[in-house]
């Protein structure tokens, strides 16, 4: 497994730089995606210091825009053929501005284009560049995908935009079965230390959330890089088009 290239996107914080970090402790070049270069610099920062190698490769760009994700592709596929390509990049995006249709309707767009228009977008623009036959395509969805969003205005649209994700991951799968590839999307619980929740993170919010799983703790980021490297595998070569969840059984598995 040693010096793949690996894509990450939203490799910056949380969850997306956790998994950028286990990727470059096995030896991979990790290629980390992110609108904002001075948490990428970061990032590279300090994960090459953890691993004691020059492992990770910064790519600033904003996935929601075609022609931000042609430049970062093109410069990806310089580097070679693409071994895993992990789809972090998403966010619950703020409320709409007002109670208008209108206002509504641009909150889901953004969700939709945060969520599920990055994916597409630079999964698209790699597709030809990952590698045949033995490529990883993971998809970060949630565990909202699975029982609906809760909470007010866009959480609705966060919902719908990540269980979009598994619709569109099952054709992968099947077009790209037969090339070596495998598709599979995590859909992720709770995980605290992240900057996902924003204020919303208070004491008892934590605690309710903890409250709704099996096995009383909320999931950290490691627990999603962990699951995520055995999916990008060899060993996880018979796994594809799933959609696994990893939420401490909130949600139970059907």
């Amino acid at each position: 497994m040693a010096d793949r290239l690996t894509v990450v996107s939203g490799g910056g914080t949380g969850i997306g730089r956790a998994i950028a970090r286990v990727f470059a402790a096995e030896g991979d070049r990790v290629v980390v995606i992110g609108r904002r270069p001075e948490l990428l610099e970061r990032a590279r920062a300090e994960i090459d210091e953890e691993v004691g190698a020059p492992r990770i490769h910064p790519v600033p760009a904003d996935l929601t825009d075609p022609r931000q994700v042609a430049r970062a592709a093109a410069e990806i596929a310089a580097l070679g053929p693409v071994d895993v390509l992990v789809n972090n990049a998403g966010a619950i995006v703020t409320a709409p501005a007002d109670d208008s249709l209108a206002a509504l309707a641009e909150a889901w767009r953004r969700d939709l284009d945060t969520n599920l228009l990055t994916a597409v977008l630079l999964t698209s623009a790699l597709l030809d560049h990952l590698r045949r036959p033995g490529g990883r395509l993971v998809l970060i969805s949630s565990a909202a995908a699975q029982r609906g969003g809760a909470g007010a205005h866009s959480a609705g649209s966060y919902a719908a935009a990540k269980a979009a994700l598994h619709g569109w991951a099952f054709g992968l799968a099947r077009q790209l079965g037969p090339d070596g590839i495998t598709v599979n999307v995590l859909a992720p619980g709770y995980v605290a230390d992240t900057p996902i929740f924003g204020d919303r993170a208070t004491p008892e919010f934590h605690a309710g959330k903890i409250a709704d799983t099996l096995v009383g703790r909320a999931g950290t980021p490691a627990d999603v890089a962990a699951a995520v490297g055995y999916l990008a595998s060899p060993a996880a070569g018979y796994l594809t088009g799933q959609v696994i969840g990893l939420n401490g059984g909130a949600v139970l598995g059907r």
